[in-house]
């Protein structure tokens, strides 16, 4: 996307101020597009406390966040453990290229029990590892450690060459080899800049090779076994409170067994800690779900280590035995929830446990001998069996808090921002007195803008609230401008919500499985998305205490819901019959029973549709999104009646109505998420947002008798002649949000405005008697909505400047589509 035209822009204050500007803002489309707000700034109130750790990052290895990303090693499936359990398309050598004769082994001849696999090569042969995206990137002049786990009964030399298409990138190395398994080094120093290398090793003779290394030198604080230093740089730069860890769907999925012979070496495990620790050689490995294989290399060690050298809490994450994230079963195994208990009280012992004791040891061996200071730790992560997750919370909370009673124990509320799971869950945190319950959800940008006031009506006399996941649904500005809106009643509410992190926080781009991502990068370069400027301008301005303040809203007149209707599948077959529509008058819009074609119907999703006994069929069960619409999409004020029934597949169906576009309409999700919840979701730009929603279940056969009923911006949803349920879309997109903090450590008053609209917004400031300087320091994010950054621009930037004429009462004009901190100096 190219970068947007800057020009200087005048900005109104009485008759005669103006903007100093370092650098240069966007101008308006039409100068005469300005809204007139008021903000009104309470000083002598005193508002909430806000905590250090109040935004924080959340890393879980989605994406490649780990292997191929933050984790420096350059050699994908270095010890040749990839499998058909992390991937259908995986093999032991995967990544990797033989010349010669090699076979990957699994026999007791193993560098370690847990580190299963192993290379044989015959004499004469060799293998090539391809790294990640389009191969191993290398500066010139940078170095680069080789490292290898062989052995062999004979002496043997190993020839290593780094090299690309073109050519040598660095002198060739010899390793002489001889005897039982030892590790060798050697070390490579970049001749020139390559994005393709490729890593060989050659043998002179027979030998057995593990755990095939290459890292830069020059990680993140020149740690060995350490970070990609880019990626780390970058959650550096945003001062995060804390880094929650590891997951996520990582931690709540799976077997809860451990990777042993016992249990069959069980290959497709919830994340352990205790497989992540000690010398990464003997490390045990696991499927990633999803879709890929975790080394460990990154482990619980590695991430303590992190938190700490970014100032940042660490906050982990552990199973509770209730799986989630679609597989939702509860184990029920006292002796294994006991193990788990015992294995989190461990983990607190490792991370904080004097040097004596048996983790504080193990601790310190691996280079760590003060402790790492936890205080914080959640048990379970988006369970959909709220009850089944609760009695096991409690058995840890009580082990927890029994031996470490300084310990904040986290629990959650299910994977929605709504709904009867999380009802049931906060009832169930409320009457047990829980210290902090962990929200996720991910919504439409519009579904932000609407929901500033979420934690208004909280009790404040807790549980207290941590955020661990949200987004809207997009990289673009329009997305971080509605997270902004969002982040500034989050703060308002800073005695509710006292830790919020967006997440995902890492997305390589060639191995995506989630979007929208925070920081996206490839195998030599890492960009910050919008969401990212945004969330480093609010973690780098946060101030310790909210001021009171309130501000004016934008005029607006809300039109009824209007659009077409649609149907649509979503990994099932189903048919449709007899479908009407007719006006509030009883007017007749649409009756079509399908006794011909279909050609009242346009076709814009995926799957296949077809007129079959009179009947509109979509036959794919894989499909996803497989939309029919039909009418237009000025009608307002109707009923939409269809018969429906499911066919095949893995969920119910979906009836639309106030289609617009492909992007925006809502939709009845019968038989949703793996046929387990029934909910309208309404979508905008492509994202969706949850409305209303219950549990629920779509028989396969049986024909269904849907009525939607929509009067103005209220709807009523009939199944079978029964009301299912009814909401009123009323609440307004606000675009213009502001929250104003006080910074002790500076003095400063710290004043946050977004205005995530077309118009500029020309604001009087009452500043309520404070006594400031006249010259505030001015950062701003500004951009077309659709700005996205990429590798090679970057049109969402902070613009830094200056603003002159602050007083008690004083005018500042917001530009459009922008988020503005103004800094301004207490005398």
């Amino acid at each position: 996307m190219s970068r947007s035209t800057r020009t200087r822009w005048r900005l109104a204050l009485g008759a005669s101020a103006f903007l100093l500007a370092a650098t240069v803002l966007p101008a308006p489309a039409h100068a005469e597009d300005v809204t007139d707000y008021a903000i009104t700034v309470d000083p002598g109130t005193p508002g909430a406390r806000i905590g250090r750790t109040m935004y924080g990052v959340f890393f879980e290895d989605i994406n490649r966040a780990a292997d191929g990303g933050l984790y420096a090693e350059l050699v994908q499936n270095r010890s040749f453990e990839y499998s058909t359990a992390d991937s259908k398309s995986y093999t032991p050598l995967t990544a990797w290229t033989v010349g010669g004769t090699a076979r990957v082994v699994d026999d007791s001849g193993r560098l370690d029990d847990r580190n299963r696999d192993y290379l044989s090569l015959d004499a004469g042969s060799s293998v090539t590892n391809s790294g990640y995206n389009t191969g191993i990137a290398v500066a010139q002049g940078a170095k680069y450690d080789f490292s290898v786990w062989a052995r062999a009964e004979t002496g043997t030399a190993l020839a290593v060459t780094l090299q690309d298409a073109e050519g040598a990138l660095a002198s060739a190395r010899q390793v002489a080899v001889k005897g039982g398994w030892a590790q060798y080094r050697a070390t490579f120093t970049a001749t020139r800049t390559s994005t393709a290398g490729r890593l060989t090793v050659a043998s002179s003779g027979a030998a057995a090779l593990d755990m095939v290394s290459l890292f830069p030198r020059d990680t993140y604080k020149h740690e060995p076994n350490g970070l990609r230093k880019d990626l780390a740089e970058r959650v550096a730069a945003l001062h995060p409170g804390f880094v929650r860890f590891p997951g996520g769907c990582l931690v709540n999925t799976g077997s809860m067994q451990d990777y042993s012979e016992a249990s069959g070496w069980q290959r497709k495990r919830s994340y352990q800690w205790k497989d992540t620790v000690g010398p990464v050689e003997r490390r045990a490995t696991n499927a990633n779900f999803w879709g890929y294989n975790q080394s460990y290399g990154l482990g619980y060690y590695e991430y303590f280590r992190f938190a700490e050298d970014i100032g940042a809490m660490p906050l982990p994450v552990v199973p509770a035995l209730v799986t989630g994230c679609g597989q939702n079963k509860a184990v029920d195994d006292d002796a294994l929830l006991k193990r788990h208990i015992q294995d989190t009280l461990d983990l607190i012992q490792f991370a904080n446990g004097p040097v004596t004791s048996a983790w504080g040891r193990k601790r310190a061996e691996m280079g760590h001998p003060k402790p790492f200071h936890l205080t914080h730790i959640e048990v379970g992560n988006e369970e959909n069996l709220p009850n089944e997750f609760f009695a096991r919370f409690k058995q840890f909370r009580a082990a927890i808090q029994a031996e470490y009673p300084y310990m904040t124990v986290i629990s959650n509320s299910g994977p929605d921002d709504a709904g009867s799971t999380f009802d049931t869950a906060w009832q169930l945190n409320r009457d047990a007195k829980v210290d902090m319950v962990d929200e996720h959800y991910y919504n439409s940008p519009q579904w932000f803008l609407q929901n500033n006031d979420r934690y208004d009506s909280y009790d404040r006399g807790g549980p207290k609230v941590f955020l661990g996941e949200y987004a809207s649904w997009g990289n673009a500005f329009k997305n971080g401008l509605a997270e902004a809106a969002y982040m500034t009643g989050l703060e308002r509410n800073a005695d509710v919500v006292e830790l919020a992190s967006y997440a995902p926080l890492f997305a390589n781009e060639d191995y995506v499985q989630w979007s929208p991502d925070m920081v996206w990068f490839n195998n030599h370069a890492s960009w910050g998305s919008a969401n990212y400027e945004v969330q480093k301008l609010f973690m780098n301005n946060v101030g310790d205490r909210v001021v009171p303040s309130t501000a004016t809203g934008t005029p607006s007149l809300q039109a009824p819901i209007a659009g077409a209707v649609g149907l649509s599948t979503w990994n099932t077959s189903a048919a449709y019959d007899d479908v009407k529509v007719n006006s509030a008058d009883g007017t007749g819009l649409l009756d079509d029973d399908f006794s011909g074609d279909a050609s009242k119907w346009t076709h814009t999703g995926s799957g296949s549709w077809s007129v079959q006994d009179g009947q509109y069929v979509q036959s794919s069960d894989t499909a996803e999104n497989t939309m029919v619409s039909a009418g237009d999409t000025s009608w307002h004020d109707y009923d939409l009646r269809v018969k429906a029934t499911k066919k095949s597949g893995k969920e119910g169906f979906l009836v639309a109505f106030g289609v617009k576009d492909t992007g925006n309409y809502y939709w009845w999700n019968l038989g949703g998420w793996n046929n387990t919840t029934s909910a309208v979701e309404q979508a905008v730009d492509g994202g969706k947002s949850t409305l209303i929603s219950k549990p629920g279940t779509i028989e396969t056969g049986r024909t269904y008798d849907v009525d939607i009923k929509v009067r103005g911006r209220r709807v009523s949803l009939y199944l079978d002649g029964e009301e299912w349920g009814s909401f009123t879309d009323d609440k307004p997109a606000e675009p213009f949000r502001q929250v104003v903090t006080a910074d002790k450590r500076t003095g400063d008053l710290i004043v946050k405005v977004v205005n995530a609209q077309a118009s500029a917004a020309r604001t009087a400031i009452d500043l309520g008697g404070a006594k400031v300087a006249p010259k505030a320091r001015v950062t701003t994010l500004a951009a077309a909505p659709d700005a996205v950054n990429t590798e090679t621009t970057n049109p969402v930037a902070p613009v830094r400047s200056t603003f002159e004429g602050v007083a008690d009462r004083f005018t500042y004009t917001f530009p459009a589509n922008s988020v503005t901190f103004l800094r301004i100096r207490k005398r």
